[in-house]
């Protein structure tokens, strides 16, 4: 069955006027979703990723150049990524749209992995 990598993207300033309750609340509905996944056989992994420490590294001239992120120019960073399995892109769509971070977060991209046995 193939995978799908949801990659999951929050603007971190909207979060801040959140209290530590409504934060709770939030995170609740992610543990939920996911244990329901998980139950399902849909979720394979899945993780959130620290608000800073980033790198972000490119070659310039055949050097890599390491810079600090994430960026305060980026209104937008990968905040969590899930892999999931699923019969098809459709049904890979379908799972993502149930995913508490529809509601919550600043969006999700869906993206087919790419078996390189």
């Amino acid at each position: 069955m193939p995978r799908y990598m949801l990659l999951l993207a929050d603007d971190p300033s909207a979060y801040k006027d959140v209290t530590p309750a409504q934060m709770e609340a939030v995170i609740a509905k992610y543990v939920a979703w996911t244990g329901k996944m998980r139950q399902e056989g849909r979720v394979l992994s899945g993780e959130k990723l620290k608000d800073e420490g980033g790198k972000r590294i490119r070659s310039r001239n055949g050097k890599a150049t390491v810079v600090d992120g994430p960026y305060a120019e980026s209104k937008e960073v990968v905040g969590g990524f899930y892999i999931i399995k699923a019969a098809n892109f459709d049904e890979a769509v379908k799972i993502a749209s149930t995913c508490p971070h529809v509601e919550f977060g600043a969006h999700l991209d869906v993206r087919e992995i790419d078996e390189m046995s």
